[in-house]
Parts: C-alpha cells; sequence; structure tokens
C-alpha cells in the first residue's frame, strides 16, 4: 500500500483509504479470533488486530493478490500467528507482579550492598586474634568439620568448638546491625 499512494483532497492518502476499509470490512471477525486466542482479554485482542493491519499495510501484494477471492484468510492467518507468537512470549518471560509486595516478601540486598557487607566482614575478621580467624577459616570458610579442624590446627577438637563460638560472638560486637541469617 505504500507504493503508489496518493493524496487525496482532505490530506488522506489512498493507503489510509484502503486501510481503513479493510478495518470496517474485516475488523470485527479479526477482533472476534483474536479476542478468542487472547483468553477474553480486549486490550491484547485489540493491540493484535492492529498488529494484523499493520502487517496487511506493510504487504499490500498479499493483501490485493488477484488470486485471492477475498482478503480476509490472509488476515486471519496472519492474526492468529501473532497471537501465538504473542502467547509464545509471554510464556518466555516471567509472570509479571503487581505494585503491591506481599509482607512475607524476603526483602534482599543488591549487588553494591553484598559489596559493602563483605568488606565489613573482612575488616571485622582482621580484628579477630590468629586463632579464632583460623577456626573460622576452616570450620566457615572452607568448610571443614570440627574433627578436620581440630587435626589441621594440632588443637583438641573442644578447643576448635569454643574458638569458632568466641570468634562469632566477637564479630557480632564488631558488626552491629548485622543480623545473623535466619536460615
Amino acid at each position: 500500500m505504500t507504493a503508489g499512494t496518493t493524496t487525496t483532497a482532505h490530506g488522506t492518502t489512498t493507503a489510509e483509504h484502503a486501510l481503513a476499509a479493510l478495518q470496517r470490512e474485516h475488523g470485527r471477525p479479526l477482533f472476534a479470533l483474536l479476542l478468542r486466542l487472547s483468553d477474553g482479554d480486549r486490550q491484547r485482542a485489540e493491540d493484535l488486530v492492529q498488529e494484523t493491519l499493520v502487517r496487511a499495510w506493510q504487504h499490500p501484494e498479499a493483501v490485493y493478490a488477484e488470486e485471492f477471492d477475498s482478503v480476509r484468510p490472509w488476515l486471519l492467518t496472519v492474526a492468529r500467528r501473532l497471537a501465538i507468537d504473542a502467547r509464545r512470549a509471554r510464556q518466555a518471560r516471567p509472570p509479571e507482579v503487581g505494585e503491591d509486595v506481599p509482607e512475607t516478601a524476603r526483602v534482599t540486598a543488591d549487588h553494591a550492598e553484598r559489596a559493602a557487607a563483605m568488606l565489613d566482614v573482612r575488616e571485622a575478621v582482621k580484628t579477630l586474634t590468629p586463632e579464632h580467624r583460623d577456626v573460622l577459616v576452616l570450620v566457615y570458610l572452607r568448610g571443614a568439620s570440627v574433627a578436620e579442624a581440630a587435626k589441621t590446627l594440632g588443637i583438641p577438637p573442644g578447643t576448635v568448638k569454643s574458638r569458632a563460638y568466641y570468634a562469632l560472638r566477637a564479630l557480632r560486637r564488631v558488626l552491629p546491625g548485622y543480623a545473623t541469617d535466619p536460615r
């Protein structure tokens, strides 16, 4: 419809008139089909009707092909394919949520907050004695059991437990405002 369009006395083009005629003649059946395919979502169906008509405007060779008695089958096919594509796109995206955040939603820190917290913890760990720091590194960072840490450090398991307890207690004092993870 874009090629060979002319402007009328009212400032509209013949392509606009042809598109308006398509809308008048085929808009209702298109809307009815797309409303069913959109599960009753009127806004989505209206958007898909408009997109179908845009495709008709972009492909005048298909709309005005002489081998077709009517353009409606072509329009319905395009509309159905657009509806399928839209459904697939919605299913590929995570569901949208409203503006209301449930009170039970867990608030997570963003990357910058996590990085700042990590720096705070590193500085706090530096304040520990080397004995306490060694136990924390082995047990909490490297995942060693109490027995493994005791063997590595050459101290009794009870001492590992005691140092771990007092090291965590010292960190809590140095890091006020950092709550322990509720998990």
